[in-house]
């Protein structure tokens, strides 16, 4: 009986644990975004068409959900699901033209429970998938829809 009201107690706790921590959410990654508090940034040799592509595809990748396009307003947002290790991630990539055939792209990434120790996509892992597409296509050829392996030590 002792353990059946230990187990009872541990996951009740941790069930408060969970609520008190909250969801994150797209509109969190829209805020996030809005206010500058999160994010990573870096510019790319692409053109804004380009980078718009890259980006679904590194979604894509790296196990996203349907993405979400805003085109008109330069954003894209999507989420991953569940898996064994995590309750999923919500994310947005940001796409600036910066200059002759630059763009620059912001990207978040936030897990949706906080206390969770492993997310789908990180920020970092977004950007090095991002310059691996880019490299792929200034040798001329087709992003493939799966991804390829870590080249150049990635």
């Amino acid at each position: 009986m002792k353990r059946i009201s230990i187990l009872t107690v541990l996951s009740a706790i941790m069930g408060l644990v969970l609520i008190s921590s909250g969801c994150a959410s797209l509109d969190d990654v829209m805020r996030a975004k809005a206010d500058g508090s999160e994010g990573t940034t870096a510019t790319y040799p692409v053109t804004e068409d380009q980078a718009w592509e890259i980006a679904k595809t590194v979604f894509r990748w790296e196990g996203a959900d349907a993405v979400e396009e805003h085109r008109e307003d330069g954003f894209m947002l999507t989420s991953s699901g569940m898996t064994l290790f995590t309750s999923g991630t919500v994310m947005g990539a940001w796409l600036e033209p910066a200059g002759d055939q630059k763009t620059t792209v912001t990207v978040i990434t936030k897990r949706r429970i906080a206390t969770n120790f492993v997310t789908t996509l990180t920020e970092s892992t977004f950007h090095k998938r991002f310059a691996q597409a880019v490299r792929i296509i200034e040798s001329g050829q087709k992003l493939p829809l799966i991804a390829p392996e870590w080249q150049d030590g990635m």
